[in-house]
C-alpha cells in the first residue's frame, strides 16, 4: 500500500468516527487520495462522472425511487395490509405474518429496503403495537426483517447497481431474485410462528364477510403494477431501464386517477423527496467509483485475485469465505458501502473461478441487506428507531433473531446455486 492509500483509509476512519454521512465520507476520502497521490482531481472526477452517468441502467434508479415514494403517498400500503390480513391474519402471530406478506407484495413495486421500512413498515408497526400489543422492539424488528424483501424481489435498486458494477444482465438478476425472496419470506414466517407460540402473540383482527370483496378489489388494482412491469421486461416490450419509467408513471396514474388521493401539492412533495433520495444514491455511486479507482490504481484487486488463486480455493470455498467476511464487515459497515466498494475488488476472482455473476450478485445483495439490520450500525434500525421513537437498545435485543433465518437462507443459496439460477436459465439467460 502506498502512503496515498493510507491517507484514504485514515480519512475514511475519521469521517466514520465523526458520524459524517457515509456519502460525504466516501467522496471526501476519494478526493483526499487523488490529492495525496498528486493526480489531476478534475480530470479523474470528470472521467468518473462521464463513465458512470453514461450508463443507461443508471436511469432506472431515480425512476424506481419515484415509483416507491408515489406508492407510499397513495396509501397503497394500507390496502395491501388489509388484503394480507384477510389471507394470513387468522394465524397465531397474525400481525407478523401480515407484515411479511404485505412487504412481499410491496417489494414487487418499490425495490428499496428503506422505502419498504418507511412506507409499509410504518403501517405494520402501528398495527402490531396498537392491535397486537407487540413490544416496540419486536414490532420494529419484524418490520425491519420484512423490509429486506424489497431489494431482492424485482424490481430492485441494489440489483440494478450491481448490474452497473459487474456487467451482469439486469433481466437475469431480476428473475434470479424471485425464488430467494419467497424463501426469505418463508423463513421469517417460520420464525414468527415459533415466536408466537413462545410469547403468545395473538391473531390479527378478522375482516367482516361484507368487507372482504372490497378488500380484495382494493389490493388487486395496485398488484397490476408488478404484472405490467415484469411482464413487459420478460416479454421484451421494454427494457429494465424503461420499465422503471413505466413503474413511476403507473404509480402516478393510480394515485391521481384511481385512488384520487394525490393532488398537485402532495405529488410535488413526492418529486422533491425522490430528487433528494436520488441525489444521495447518485453521489454514493460517484464516490464509490472514485474509491474503486484508487483500489484499482494501487493494484489491490489484482493482488487479491492472485492471493486467492494461490490459495487454490474452489468456487464454493470462495463463496463461503467472501460471504463470511461480508457478514463480519456488515456489523460495522453499511451495505451500500460494501456493494459499491468491496464487490468490484472481488469480481476478478469471481471471473477467474468461473462463478456465475448472477449467483454471486444475488447472494451478496442478501448479505448486504442483512448488514442493514445488523447492530450496531444497521441503517434500517436507525431509520425506524427515529420514526417510531423506539429506543435502539429495545430493537437490538430483538433483531438478532431475525438475522438468523435470513443468514440460513443465504447459505442455502450458496450451497445450491441452481435455486438462484433456475428462473434465469428457464427464461433463456445464460
Amino acid at each position: 500500500m502506498s502512503p496515498s492509500l493510507y491517507v484514504l483509509c485514515a480519512a475514511f476512519i475519521v469521517g466514520a468516527a465523526l458520524r459524517i454521512p457515509v456519502v460525504l465520507t466516501m467522496f471526501g476520502s476519494g478526493i483526499v487520495y487523488l490529492w495525496a497521490s498528486r493526480q489531476d482531481i478534475g480530470l479523474i472526477v470528470d472521467q468518473t462522472l462521464n463513465n458512470t452517468m453514461g450508463m443507461s441502467a443508471m436511469l432506472a434508479v431515480p425512476m424506481f425511487i419515484l415509483a416507491a415514494n408515489v406508492m407510499n403517498a397513495a396509501t397503497i400500503s394500507e390496502r395491501l395490509w388489509s388484503a394480507a390480513n384477510l389471507i394470513v391474519g387468522r394465524l397465531r402471530g397474525g400481525h407478523g405474518h401480515v407484515t411479511v406478506l404485505m412487504n412481499l407484495a410491496m417489494s414487487s413495486m418499490t425495490g428499496s429496503a428503506v422505502s419498504e421500512a418507511s412506507g409499509p413498515g410504518m403501517v405494520a408497526i402501528k398495527m402490531m403495537r396498537t392491535q397486537g400489543n407487540y413490544p416496540g422492539g419486536l414490532a420494529v424488528s419484524v418490520a425491519s426483517g420484512a423490509a429486506l424483501l424489497g431489494p431482492i424481489m424485482p424490481p430492485s435498486i441494489p440489483l440494478v447497481l450491481y448490474a452497473v458494477i459487474s456487467g451482469a444482465s439486469v433481466g437475469a438478476l431480476f428473475l434470479a431474485g424471485i425464488i430467494p425472496a419467497f424463501l426469505m419470506a418463508l423463513s421469517l414466517s417460520i420464525l414468527i410462528s415459533l415466536m408466537a407460540r413462545r410469547r403468545n402473540l395473538p391473531p390479527a383482527g378478522r375482516i367482516e364477510a361484507k368487507d372482504r370483496l372490497r378488500t380484495i378489489a382494493g389490493a388487486l388494482i395496485p398488484m397490476t403494477l408488478p404484472v405490467v412491469l415484469l411482464g413487459g421486461i420478460w416479454s421484451g416490450i421494454f427494457t429494465p431501464t424503461e420499465a422503471a419509467s413505466v413503474a413511476a408513471m403507473w404509480a402516478i396514474l393510480l394515485g391521481i386517477v384511481v385512488y384520487r388521493n394525490l393532488d398537485a401539492r402532495s405529488l410535488l412533495a413526492v418529486f422533491f423527496e425522490s430528487s433528494r433520495q436520488s441525489a444521495v444514491v447518485m453521489m454514493l455511486i460517484i464516490s464509490s467509483f472514485i474509491i474503486n479507482y484508487a483500489i484499482t490504481n494501487e493494484g489491490l484487486a489484482d493482488g487479491l485475485a492472485s492471493w486467492i488463486k494461490a490459495m487454490e480455493l474452489s468456487p464454493l470455498q470462495f463463496m463461503l469465505l467472501v460471504n463470511v467476511l461480508f457478514l463480519v464487515l456488515g456489523t460495522v459497515l453499511d451495505g451500500a458501502v460494501m456493494l459499491m466498494v468491496f464487490v468490484p475488488v472481488f469480481l476478478p476472482s469471481v471471473h477467474a473461478l468461473g462463478i456465475d455473476l448472477v449467483h454471486f450478485g444475488v447472494v451478496c445483495i442478501i448479505n448486504f441487506m442483512i448488514a442493514v439490520i445488523t447492530p450496531p450500525y444497521g441503517l434500517i434500525l436507525f431509520v425506524l428507531s427515529t420514526l417510531t421513537k423506539v429506543p435502539m437498545r429495545e430493537i437490538n435485543r430483538e433483531i438478532w433473531a431475525f438475522c438468523v433465518p435470513l443468514t440460513v437462507v443465504m447459505f442455502i443459496l450458496i450451497l445450491f446455486p441452481q435455486i438462484v439460477l433456475f428462473l434465469p436459465r428457464m427464461m433463456g439467460y445464460n
